[in-house]
């Protein structure tokens, strides 16, 4: 069995404003997830200048902070660190759906349980632009339905070039499909809308890629990434990789999961003047030893 690995993480977001912000409230989704194969050994947020910060869980399950301030200030700067430890999917591929897999798959489609998942969403939809790129592809549901998806993964990637600054994160998913350009987020939201119109509940996970050791690997310069997971008959919910054409894996920190990108940006919110704003983001990770303190 492959070992777990363990990462440091910094996640640095600073907002400069062209005036002073008298109040802001904001939207964090910073802190990792944890479940069976991913454990957050440690976590924090500190903010310059200080900022209330409340904790809850979303409706997807992610830990969500809520930061206030109401002070006049010109900048703000949202450090997170994390220590995270992440144990590899029980294989690698997983093992392959039993014969009667696609009849669950498809009576999913209209199951309350499943609904936000097999839906279309505001970046993850359906559109003539989409169904010309299936037909063009010849994109369907045949085989098992992990192989189905895998082989989609690797006609988005196939089909694309990965390209940064080509979109934004809120294109909408004919941007992508017209030009053949864009990053991860955009690979993941195609991927998504086709999967699930065939019934397959498909979700969008922001997290960040460990690509030191691997130049196989493609993510942005600041170590952030997006993927998919499909949920599939006996399996779970099997993460995939289109950027990447392959599973997630050990390599894989996911911090939040929802529809698109819409429901999981690390940071997002309202406030009262500061005109213009431009933000920087500083991601690292770095791996440590499994026996680390």
């Amino acid at each position: 069995m492959t070992a777990k690995l363990r990462y440091e993480i910094e996640h640095v977001s600073r907002y400069r404003y062209a005036a002073p912000a008298r109040a802001c409230v904001m939207s964090l989704r910073l802190r990792p997830l944890e479940d069976r194969r991913q454990r957050v050994l440690a976590f924090t947020i500190e903010t310059e200048p200080a900022a209330g910060l409340g904790y809850a869980r979303d409706c997807f399950g992610n830990a969500h902070h809520l930061l206030t301030l109401h002070d006049p200030h010109e900048a703000l700067a949202i450090t997170a660190r994390a220590r995270v430890e992440v144990s590899p999917p029980g294989g690698s591929p997983p093992d392959r759906p039993g014969p009667d897999a696609w009849t669950t798959v498809r009576g999913w489609a209209d199951s309350f349980a499943h609904w936000e998942f097999t839906h279309a969403s505001a970046l993850a939809r359906g559109s003539p632009a989409l169904s010309a790129f299936v037909a063009e592809r010849g994109l369907a549901p045949t085989g098992d339905p992990l192989g189905a998806v895998a082989a989609l993964s690797d006609a988005i990637h196939a089909a694309f070039t990965y390209a940064p600054g080509a979109t934004t994160v809120e294109s909408p998913i004919e941007h992508i499909l017209e030009s053949r350009r864009g990053v991860c987020q955009d690979y993941a939201h195609v991927m998504i809308a086709i999967a699930r119109s065939w019934s397959i509940p498909a979700r969008y996970v922001s997290g960040y890629l460990h690509v030191t050791g691997d130049d196989r690997a493609t993510a942005p310069g600041n170590a952030t990434h997006a993927w998919v997971e499909c949920l599939l008959p006996g399996l779970g919910w099997v993460g995939i990789d289109p950027t990447n054409r392959g599973f997630a894996g050990a390599r894989h920190i996911r911090i939040a999961a929802g529809r698109d990108y819409r429901d999981v940006s690390p940071t997002h919110g309202v406030r009262q003047g500061g005109g213009a704003a431009v933000l920087e983001v500083d991601v690292s990770v770095r791996g440590i030893p499994p026996d680390a303190p």
